[in-house]
């Protein structure tokens, strides 16, 4: 058994675009609409309006935190225009979780943006840094008593979404949307390597909204990253590091001055001398068609701890997309032995937060489950799977 730091959070995640439904004024909601081969979000799972019930079933499974987030499109749906209503529905939020005894872990940016600030350049316009700033001191207020804050979700996956729908944008544009979270059946296809040049904006605006929020906060303030936890073929250590620093070290280097970083894990990938090695069709591959490899959290924290120089981590997402609830505790308990064993050996991990509550929308589709929580897109009628219970006594044991 690995003892585990006072504390210790034990939870799960969400994204607002993915379960709050009808994000009307985001980017995402309108390349939705126009980019062939994406399903539309909708009412998604209609979490704007059951967030109760959501951290309800989380507090009554045994676990102490919920990590949760505010949508930027709906604070601020037009340049200057912050809608109070907006604020304070976030705000209730907050509220509901430490009614509840649930640690909220704030996320303030997780993949969409307003509408009109992608339509003004995005991230690489002009004033990205600034809006953002702006709307992260618009936001601090309701922020009152949240001990961890996120600024923005996975900036290494978000470059690469932003590449893609610009994309998409052409005319000419062939194919169909597949999300980068998301992979074909046959072959794991190779994801463009996110754009350096957004991933330096990312940085600065990252580094902006920390500075604006340990001014006027008193949160614990990082991000997070998706950790591909690559294994290097012999002779392939230098492709291994070069891949590293553009997929991840880049956005780790980021963290320099935050109070910890989120790990976001899921499967693990070869380099090989020739780069990152496809991979093939499995029967023990998920649904979105990666390996089976819970091994890949401890591969992350390591990696983590040793380029952060033994930043605070907290796992801010870990999961499988699958069918089967019996696979999903199977793999959630072998990760946990992995990351536990990480901890034995010096990682400073102060959380566990899986992937995710719900079975929700995947940036796109809608046939991926990697939920707790099964839910009824017709009713909205939530099902608690038995790995949700799991995690609650795994929780309530506090070792791993």
């Amino acid at each position: 058994m690995t003892e585990l730091a006072p504390g210790f959070l034990w939870g799960a995640s969400t994204a607002p675009h993915q379960i709050e439904g009808n994000n009307l004024n985001s980017d995402f909601w309108a390349n939705e609409g126009r980019v062939p081969g994406m399903e539309r979000s909708g009412d998604a799972c209609d979490s704007y309006h059951r967030y109760r019930e959501d951290m309800q079933l989380l507090a009554d499974a045994g676990l102490n935190s919920y990590r949760f987030g505010i949508e930027w499109a709906r604070i601020e749906p037009l340049p200057g225009l912050v809608s109070r209503a907006e604020l304070a529905h976030y705000r209730r939020m907050i509220e509901t979780a430490f009614e509840l005894g649930l640690t909220p872990v704030v996320t303030l940016h997780h993949f969409t943006s307003p509408l009109w600030f992608a339509e003004e350049g995005g991230w690489l316009g002009d004033r990205a840094v600034d809006r953002f700033r702006t709307y992260v001191e618009t936001v601090a207020p309701i922020l009152e008593g949240v001990e961890w804050v996120v600024t923005m979700n996975e900036p290494n996956m978000l470059a690469i979404m932003i590449g893609m729908a610009r994309a998409f944008q052409n005319p000419q544009a062939a194919g169909e949307w597949q999300s980068p979270t998301l992979d074909n059946e046959g072959p794991r296809p190779q994801l463009p390597a996110p754009d350096v040049v957004i991933g330096q904006r990312l940085v600065e605006a990252h580094q902006a909204a920390r500075t604006v929020l340990h001014e006027r906060t008193d949160a614990k303030v990082g991000w997070t990253v998706a950790n591909r936890a690559f294994v290097a073929r012999p002779g392939a250590e230098n492709n291994k590091r070069d891949l590293e620093y553009v997929w991840e070290d880049l956005y780790l280097a980021g963290s320099r001055g935050d109070d910890f970083v989120g790990v976001q894990s899921y499967s693990s990938q070869w380099v090989d001398l020739d780069g990152i090695e496809p991979h093939p069709q499995h029967p023990d591959n998920t649904l979105v068609g990666t390996a089976y490899r819970p091994d890949a959290l401890g591969i992350a924290v390591r990696h983590t701890a040793e380029v952060t120089g033994g930043l605070p981590i907290l796992i801010t997402e870990n999961g499988i997309a699958t069918g089967d609830d019996t696979r999903r505790i199977a793999y959630t308990g072998e990760a946990l032995e992995h990351l536990g064993k990480a901890i034995a050996d010096g990682a400073d991990v102060r959380g566990y937060l899986h992937w995710s509550l719900l079975d929700n929308y995947e940036w796109g589709h809608w046939a991926p489950t990697f939920g707790l929580v099964e839910v009824d897109r017709e009713t909205f009628e939530r099902r608690p799977k038995p790995s949700l219970y799991w995690l609650g006594e795994t929780a309530r044991r506090g070792r791993i």
